[in-house]
């Protein structure tokens, strides 16, 4: 009877075993699986939370758009430009240390320096010291000139904003890893057209911080179309632009279609100038292409992996 105990005692301690190990098991699964999923969590929390304060800086820069010192050229533009949508969804704030790439005469300048006191505005313009063009060089020292006096007339409204000259064949945006945004409007076919475009997104990614957000918007070719063949009308595709920035090793974290314009056809003799503002039809062409409005443009958001 003694033995049959013992036996009995052993078989059922057997018997549990299986039983305790599939709880293991299934506990060290699960705490796997949590493990595996915490960096998409909390990168779907960084997302969210960047979302959210992005969303309660857009009435400051409601603010900023209704400021005297924005002339009523440029306040009509904003209907094509979408500044406070376009803004808010790169998650600009206001603590931010941002670059701005090329520009140009400051349209997007008059609304960042301005709102970025508590952190740092910089406008990458290019060097005409690095192009034996001389009409090239004329016209960037003529347009640089016009920033600097810009930022200098008016100090308190433009902070620190300064000017950092670059050779887009080599660009050195500064010390790495040292900005948190840096924001391209309406150039990477110009890049794609002079062959630069590869060091251009290298530099990009070069003086990002890790995390650090990259915001391209550009006039959008038609899907599949060559960049090489559409650059030269201002054009280029969004998987082209992607393909650019992946290659350099941002991530794509999102598109957005608020600078889209379904009623550009993109196929006018003199490329995207046929269209505001440039109008390079002239008379002729005016009223038509005003009806259009401006292009049709990605809006792409990159991020810098941590």
């Amino acid at each position: 009877m003694k033995n049959l105990l013992v036996l009995t005692a052993a078989l059922s301690a057997a018997l549990l075993l299986p039983a305790c190990s599939h709880k293991q098991h299934d506990a060290e699964a699960a705490k796997a699986e949590a493990s595996a999923a915490a960096p998409a969590a909390t990168a779907a929390a960084a997302s969210n939370e960047l979302a959210t304060m992005a969303a309660g800086f857009e009435s400051r820069i409601q603010e900023a758009l209704a400021m005297p010192h924005r002339s009523a050229e440029n306040r009509a533009r904003d209907q094509y430009r979408h500044p406070a949508e376009t803004l808010s969804f790169f998650g600009l704030t206001e603590t931010m240390s941002v670059l701005e790439i090329t520009p140009g005469a400051g349209w997007y300048t008059e609304i960042l320096a301005p709102l970025l006191k508590s952190g740092s505005y910089m406008a990458a313009v290019n060097d005409p010291s690095k192009t034996t063009n001389e009409r090239a060089k004329t016209y960037f020292t003529q347009q640089n000139a016009e920033l600097d006096a810009k930022f200098k007339a008016n100090a308190d409204l433009y902070g620190s904003a300064k000017l950092v000259l670059i050779d887009a064949k080599t660009p050195n945006f500064g010390a790495n890893a040292s900005v948190d945004m840096v924001l391209t409007f309406r150039n990477a076919h110009n890049w794609m057209g002079q062959g630069t475009e590869v060091a251009m997104f290298k530099g990009f990614f070069d003086v990002l911080k890790p995390g650090g957000v990259l915001g391209v918007t550009d006039h959008r070719a038609a899907p599949g179309t060559d960049w090489k063949v559409s650059s030269k009308s201002g054009y280029v595709s969004e998987e082209s632009v992607i393909a650019l920035a992946e290659a350099a090793g941002f991530k794509l974290e999102a598109k957005s279609e608020v600078n889209a314009n379904a009623k550009d056809t993109r196929d006018y003799a003199d490329g995207v100038w046929a269209l505001p503002p440039s109008l390079s039809g002239g008379d002729k062409m005016r009223a038509e292409m005003l009806a259009i409005g401006e292009s049709d443009r990605m809006t792409l958001r990159f991020r810098k992996p941590n």
